[in-house]
């Protein structure tokens, strides 16, 4: 095996995972980060977007799974858990299916963004110190 490739392969999941949320950012990327972390126990924001999810939207139907604004504070974590068949973006987020994302806030921002499972197809994501 190439010496190299552990290297490469790091670089290459980076950009994939940086390419992999869409929508638009209203804050520097700078201002907004979140940790990484393994974070064991229950997060302060949970939400599961259950099997069958992509379909029922793409039938239109207003799934409430997640709200339009979360208001959050640096230290707060929020836990994501995809039940569903197809990868869904909750603003900076992309969760793949049959994935769990759990995330730690680690500074202050503002970001808005796409929403797979919201009627609006907007999150508003506000984190404050």
């Amino acid at each position: 095996m190439n010496p190299r490739y552990p290297r490469v392969a790091t670089v290459v999941s980076a950009l994939v995972l940086s390419l992999s949320a869409c929508g638009s950012e209203s804050a520097k990327p700078a201002e907004f980060s979140a940790s990484s972390a393994t974070i064991v126990g229950r997060a302060d924001f949970e939400y599961t977007i259950p099997l069958g999810s992509a379909q029922r939207a793409d039938a239109g139907e207003h799934l409430l799974i997640f709200p339009s604004r979360l208001q959050a504070r640096v230290g707060q974590t929020i836990r994501i858990v995809n039940q569903d068949d197809r990868t869904h973006i909750v603003g900076p987020f992309s969760v793949g299916p049959g994935q769990t994302l759990t995330q730690r806030f680690s500074s202050a921002g503002t970001f808005e963004g796409e929403c797979t499972t919201h009627p609006d197809s907007a999150f508003v994501l506000e984190v404050a110190s």
